[in-house]
């Protein structure tokens, strides 16, 4: 049913709302998502569906129309879809308004200060990553990311490439089990070392450090993502850290033509950083539910909401 229901939607036949925004399974995407729905509903009138997708689904509607809004488009994670879809076929369509971000290897103090954890170097290090052992196998984890996400493939390219795929046991599974596994190690005070991203209300909770690593260069940074090529991992090679990140609200290019409005106040969207890891403390730490949270939201910052559909 729900396969028959989400191939129905992108078909377009499936809502009888004005729109629909994908929503992302990451807490501040799911709160912005609801966000733009409860805003768009208040300034111009319009009902808006939020329907949970992952991206490449998400990317597919917008390209038909069938999807209108995305609310998180992470750079340079999915640069192969924006060169598809927006610079190539001109049917998706990013906002100017970015919010700075970045993406790496985090380690709680545990790890850093007592085991020595503190260069991405130090996970080849047997005698180090030991100590991130769970299971009692021997031999450590470390969480990479949602299984849908496309920068968990890219840092298990980047475990491959640095080779601490080697010494440690990569895990992929939802961000919420992700960082639950985090809490726990501070509760207890236990190393744990995790792939990890700002904004992000893991760094508002936890005594969290970012390991170092050489710098992104751009000559040793070769991704093909698994949507590409079957063989990607192996054709896919990146010993350096990632390059600054952002993410922006993409749309479809119809709405151009269809709503203007909404164009223009997707436009003038301008989340900060710090609203980011808010969002994502009052839905991971305080279960807050999204659309209730982006009410609320919406109330507190009503005059503001109101400039994006003014300007």
């Amino acid at each position: 049913m729900l396969l028959f229901g989400m191939t129905a939607m992108l078909h377009g036949n499936a809502s009888a709302a004005d729109l629909t925004i994908a929503m992302p399974n990451w807490a501040s995407g799911q709160a912005s998502a609801n966000i733009l729905k409860v805003g768009i509903k208040q300034e111009l009138g319009l009902d808006a569906d939020v329907v949970e997708m992952g991206t490449l689904i998400a990317f597919a509607g917008l390209d038909s129309g069938s999807v209108d809004v995305h609310p998180e488009v992470w750079l340079p994670n999915l640069d192969n879809l924006v060169e598809r879809y927006v610079k190539e076929a001109h049917t998706v369509a990013l906002s100017p308004v970015s919010v700075p971000a970045w993406q790496g290897i985090c380690a709680n103090r545990a790890a850093s200060d007592k085991v020595g954890i503190k260069d991405i170097s130090d996970l080849s290090d047997v005698k180090k990553t030991a100590a991130l052992d769970t299971n009692g196998d021997g031999k450590g984890e470390l969480w990479i990311g949602a299984e849908t996400w496309s920068s968990t493939a890219i840092e298990r390219v980047r475990a491959n490439s640095y080779g601490y795929a080697k010494t440690l046991d990569l895990l992929e599974m939802p961000e919420d089990v992700g960082m639950a596994a985090v809490d726990a190690a501070e509760a207890v005070d236990r190393p744990i070392v995790f792939a990890c991203y700002a904004p992000n209300a893991v760094f508002k909770l936890h005594d969290i450090v970012r390991l170092t690593e050489p710098a992104y260069d751009a000559s040793k940074w070769k991704i093909v993502l698994p949507s590409e090529d079957p063989a990607w991992l192996s054709k896919s090679n990146a010993p350096v850290g990632w390059d600054a990140a952002s993410y922006r609200i993409a749309y479809a290019s119809s709405l151009k033509e269809r709503h203007p409005d909404v164009v223009r106040f997707l436009e003038h969207v301008d989340f900060t950083p710090d609203e980011a890891i808010d969002m994502s403390y009052a839905l991971q730490v305080e279960r807050r539910a999204p659309l209730d949270y982006a009410q609320q939201w919406v109330k507190e910052h009503g005059e503001r909401v109101k400039g994006w559909a003014k300007q």
